[in-house]
């Protein structure tokens, strides 16, 4: 997946990504309500972006070992993520149904980046590649749908879950404002990065989360993302595919010390 070396300015789309996983009330509130503070984005905001790229260099691009590996250490903190009896919806960080539909908003999130900056699809071969998202975690093989077309219905299914409240928006919306980045990163380069994210959202998500688009802020961001991935397409591989390649290494380092890796 991404072997064109796309991968890090895919990045981009990382908080776009997150609001649609996010949008899914049990996803939302575990996050939310997570009791587990090294993971937290507004407190840890490195640490937890790391694990995160790192979980998607393991997956697209580690072998079947090193995704177990990583399957067992988050695990580990996934069992401490549950709903009590004071939750506004019951989850838990095993659920394989809501594990499904964060592989699926990654999976999406591939496509759109792809379209976005090469202007073209992404490979049909792509999709088969694409179990890993879901299956790094407790997603069973079976349960990824079979094509692309019944990926289109899972999605749109997916899409009509969405729910975000006003409590979930304000994280979310925080989220998208950089407001997890000390000062002066939200100041300098907030607005642009919310842009961003309004631009990789589906409408749902834009209509849930309150944020205007219109058909020239489309086209603003259309060129913006043509451009960009021009650029990216002149650099050497090892920095398109910067940080994930880096990330790997590290986990692979940590992996074979015996270290934590999350």
């Amino acid at each position: 997946m991404l072997s064109d070396g796309m991968l890090g300015v895919s990045l981009l789309a990382g908080s776009a990504n997150v609001i649609m996983q996010l949008g899914r009330p049990g996803l939302g509130y575990g996050v939310l309500e997570s009791r587990v503070d090294s993971g937290n984005l507004f407190k840890h905001p490195l640490k937890r972006s790391r694990t995160t790229v790192t979980y998607l260099a393991v997956a697209m691009l580690g072998t079947d070992d090193e995704r177990a590996a990583y399957r067992r250490a988050v695990n580990t903190v996934h069992a401490h993520v549950v709903s009590t009896d004071a939750s506004p919806v019951q989850y838990h960080a095993f659920d394989r149904d809501l594990q499904l539909w964060v592989a699926a908003c990654l999976y999406h999130g591939v496509e759109d980046v792809h379209r976005a900056f090469l202007g073209c699809p992404a490979p049909e071969s792509w999709y088969a590649d694409a179990v890993v998202l879901g299956t790094t975690l407790q997603v069973r093989p079976e349960q990824w749908p079979v094509d692309r077309a019944a990926f289109a219905a899972y999605w749109a299914d997916g899409l009509a879950r969405v729910d975000i409240d006003d409590r979930l928006r304000e994280y979310l919306t925080a989220i998208a404002n950089l407001e997890f980045l000390p000062r002066p990163w939200p100041l300098l380069f907030g607005r642009l990065h919310r842009f961003v994210t309004t631009g990789f959202l589906p409408e749902v998500f834009r209509e849930q989360m309150r944020l205007p688009w219109s058909a020239a802020d489309q086209r603003r961001f259309d060129r913006l993302m043509r451009g960009i991935g021009r650029m990216v397409e002149r650099l050497p591989l090892r920095a398109r595919r910067f940080p994930y390649d880096a990330c790997l290494a590290d986990f692979r380092r940590r992996l074979r010390a015996g270290k934590p890796l999350v």
